[in-house]
């Protein structure tokens, strides 16, 4: 089955704040992003996308310009939940409280919030449900960078604490091939 893995665009927060589960917008104009995005994507398919608005925006608009309906806002889709790190910036956590979870952000949650490991599972959880469904159309996630490390990890074979090794440029199409 193809997967095709669509972040999100360019959101209104300023660079170096922490946003995970914020409902923050997407930058304007987004329209010929949008159309790229579209060019990336299959004619046919199964849309999901997190509740996210950044998100959210793009999957109507996919909807709209290829006709792909969305089968489900997934909140199992939405980024890694920083707890009391949402909408502060990096650089004003304290080091004593941020330095645990950046050595071992695989494991260790942030303070009220989430670790790697458990948005992955739950990323895991929603996708093997939708992975046994019997279907010949390709899967299409809007979604966040966080959950589409998860899911390349997963695929390939890779290490979670290895996510963050390549880059993912917003509003990035990543298509992978998922075999059983």
């Amino acid at each position: 089955m193809e997967i095709y893995l669509v972040r999100h665009t360019e959101t209104v927060c300023e660079k170096g704040i922490c946003y995970g589960q914020s409902d923050v917008g997407i930058r304007v104009p987004y329209d010929a992003i949008f159309d790229a995005i579209l060019e990336q994507l299959p004619e046919q398919g199964i849309l999901y996308t997190s509740p996210l608005q950044r998100c959210s925006i793009l999957a109507q608009h996919i909807q709209k310009a290829k006709g792909i309906p969305i089968v489900a806002e997934e909140p199992r889709l939405q980024e890694m939940h920083f707890g009391d790190w949402e909408l502060q910036a990096w650089n004003a956590i304290p080091r004593t409280v941020l330095d645990p979870w950046m050595n071992d952000f695989v494991n260790v949650a942030v303070p009220n919030g989430e670790s790697f490991i458990d948005l992955d599972q739950r990323v895991w959880e929603f996708l093997e449900e939708e992975l046994e469904k019997p279907n010949e159309k390709s899967l299409i996630l809007v979604t966040h960078s966080g959950v589409i490390r998860s899911v390349l990890c997963r695929i390939n074979k890779i290490p979670l604490q290895e996510a963050f090794a390549t880059p993912l440029d917003y509003g990035v199409v990543v298509k992978v091939e998922y075999t059983r």
